[in-house]
């Protein structure tokens, strides 16, 4: 079964500079629904700009929860 999730993001470029050091491997966020969702924080990488990470996402999990795809909605 396909689960779609949807959630907003404003991550400045300075915290997801943590990624690149290695400080932070997942990124913790909450779901339109309430549900707190952890994603690899390596599936952001596509899209950082220089205002950090900042818009609408959508999540499609797979079986077992497993990530199949992210997409940016704006």
């Amino acid at each position: 079964m396909v689960q779609h999730i949807r959630f907003s993001l404003n991550i400045s470029p300075e915290a997801f500079l943590q990624h690149y050091q290695g400080v932070a491997s997942v990124v913790v966020v909450q779901a339109d629904d309430g549900r707190r969702v952890q994603l690899p924080a390596s599936s952001l990488r596509p899209f950082v700009s220089q205002q950090g990470i900042v818009g609408r996402f959508e999540l499609e999990l797979g079986r077992n929860n497993k990530l199949i795809h992210l997409k940016k909605l704006d």
